[in-house]
C-alpha cells in the first residue's frame, strides 16, 4: 500500500483505542512522519469506557480540536449489524461476523474526519497477518480512491513486544504492569460480540481456559429454570422485546445481557483467513445468536419457499464479503438490495425459550403469515387442496427420472 514518504503526509487520522498500542502508533507517526496525528476514538459497545482515550490523547501532545471521540452505537446496529443480519449472515456456517461487521463503519468515519479536516493519510493499527489490514484498507479505499494508507505493522523494525515498551519508555507512554508480558491473548470487542485469539488460544486442540469467556457464563452454570423472551419484528429487524419498543442498540444491548445469563453464544472456531492462514479463535456474541434464530422462525412463517431459499444460496456468498472487507462492494449492494426486497412482509412476534447454552423457539406468529391451516390439516380441507392433484404432480417431477432408468435399462 502506497503510505508516501515522510515528507509528503502532513496530517493523519489514527484510528485510536488509547491503549499501549495505538498510542506507541501515534508517537511512531510523530518522529517517523513528522506528521500531525488527529485520534479517531469510536464507541461502538466494546463495554468499556472511551473518554479515557482523549485523556490519553491529551497527554501525549494532541490538540484538543484534533480529538475526535464519537459514541455510534446505534449507527452500528442500524446501519450494520441490522442489514447483516436480515441476510442472516454466518462465515463457514459458524461465525456471526462480529469483528467484521465493525470495520466498514471505522473506515468511514475515518474518510470523512480526514475531509473535514485536510489530512492526507489514514492510519490503522492491524497486524499484517490478519484480516483487519483487509478490511480496514478496501473501505479506505472504496470511500477516497487516492486516501495515503499507513499501516505501522507493515512498516516499522520493532521485532518483539520489548522493542514496543523500550520505546513506549522512551517517549513517556505510560505502560500498565499487565501489558509489560506477553499478553495471554488478545481481544476485540462491540456491541455484536467479543473475539478472543492468539497465545494460549493457537493449539486448536486445547480447550480455551475458562477466563477467556468475558460475555457469557459457562452453560452449565446458567440458570436451571428456562427464560421465556417475546421479540418483535418488523420488515426484517427486531422492534422490540416483551412488546416494549426498544432502539437498536438498546435491543442487542439487552439480548446481550439475556444471552449471557443464559450461556449462550460461544463459539470456538477454526477460520479460514482471507490472507491465507487458518486461525483459531474464541467468539462470543449472546445477543446476535438469539436474534439470528428468532430472524430465520420470523422468515419461516412469512417467506415464500423459493424466494427463501435463494436467499439462502445467497448467504455465503454475502457472509464471505463481509468477512473480507468488501461491505462497500457493488456486489454487496446488489445483495443487500434482493436480501431487503425479502424482508418486506418479515413482521410478527416470535416467542424463545433460552437455557443452558440453547436458543429454543417455541411459537411465532405473524400478520403476514403464509402459514394456512386449511392447507396442512389432516381434516376435511374445504376443498382448499385436493389430494388427487398429487398424482399428476409426482408423475411429471418423476418424467426425467424414470426417463434415465429405461435408457440405464437398454444399456
Amino acid at each position: 500500500m502506497a503510505a508516501g514518504t515522510s515528507s509528503d503526509i502532513k496530517k493523519v487520522v489514527l484510528a485510536y483505542s488509547g491503549g499501549l498500542d495505538t498510542s506507541i502508533i501515534l508517537k511512531w507517526l510523530e518522529e517517523t512522519y513528522g506528521a500531525e496525528v488527529i485520534t479517531f476514538t469510536a464507541d461502538l459497545g466494546q463495554g468499556e469506557e472511551i473518554e479515557p482515550a482523549r485523556e490519553k490523547a491529551e497527554l501525549l501532545g494532541i490538540k484538543q480540536e484534533n480529538i475526535y471521540i464519537e459514541d455510534l452505537r446505534e449507527d452500528f446496529v442500524r446501519d450494520y449489524v441490522f442489514p447483516m443480519f436480515r441476510a442472516n449472515a454466518l462465515y463457514e456456517g459458524v461465525y456471526l461476523l462480529g469483528t467484521s461487521i465493525a470495520r466498514p463503519l471505522i473506515s468511514k468515519r475515518q474518510i470523512e474526519i480526514a475531509r473535514a479536516t485536510g489530512a492526507d493519510a489514514v492510519c490503522h493499527g492491524a497486524t499484517g497477518k490478519g484480516n483487519d489490514q483487509v478490511r480496514f484498507e478496501l473501505g479506505y479505499y472504496a470511500l477516497e480512491p487516492s486516501i495515503r494508507i499507513i499501516s505501522p505493522w507493515r512498516e516499522w523494525d520493532f521485532k518483539s513486544r520489548e522493542d514496543l515498551i523500550a520505546f513506549a519508555e522512551q517517549h513517556q507512554i505510560p505502560v500498565p504492569k499487565d501489558k509489560r508480558g506477553e499478553a495471554p491473548f488478545s481481544v476485540d470487542a462491540n456491541l455484536l460480540h467479543s473475539s478472543s485469539e492468539g497465545k494460549v488460544l493457537e493449539d486448536p486442540n486445547e480447550e480455551p481456559p475458562s477466563y477467556v469467556y468475558m460475555r457469557t457464563v459457562a452453560p452449565e452454570d446458567a440458570p436451571d429454570k428456562a427464560t421465556v423472551i417475546t421479540i418483535g419484528f418488523k420488515k426484517g429487524d427486531a422492534v422490540s422485546i416483551n412488546g416494549t419498543p426498544m432502539s437498536p442498540a438498546t435491543l442487542l444491548e439487552t439480548l446481550n445481557d439475556l444471552g449471557r445469563d443464559n450461556g449462550i453464544g460461544r463459539v470456538d472456531l477454526v477460520e479460514n483467513r482471507y490472507v491465507g492462514m487458518k486461525s483459531r479463535g474464541v467468539y462470543e456474541t449472546p445477543g446476535g445468536t438469539i436474534l439470528l434464530d428468532a430472524h430465520r422462525a420470523m422468515e419461516s412463517l412469512t417467506l415464500d419457499r423459493d424466494a427463501a431459499h435463494l436467499k439462502d444460496s445467497i448467504m455465503p456468498r454475502y457472509a464471505e464479503l463481509v468477512y473480507n472487507g468488501f461491505w462497500f462492494a457493488p456486489e454487496r449492494e446488489m445483495l443487500q438490495a434482493l436480501i431487503d426486497k425479502s424482508q418486506e412482509h418479515v413482521e410478527g412476534e416470535v416467542r424463545l425459550k433460552l437455557y443452558k447454552g440453547n436458543v429454543i423457539v417455541i411459537g411465532r406468529a405473524s400478520p403476514r403469515s403464509l402459514y394456512d391451516p386449511e392447507l396442512v390439516t389432516f381434516e376435511d380441507d374445504k376443498g382448499a387442496y385436493d389430494q388427487k392433484d398429487a398424482e399428476g404432480f409426482i408423475r411429471l417431477n418423476a418424467l426425467r427420472l424414470r426417463t434415465l432408468e429405461m435408457r440405464n435399462r437398454r444399456s
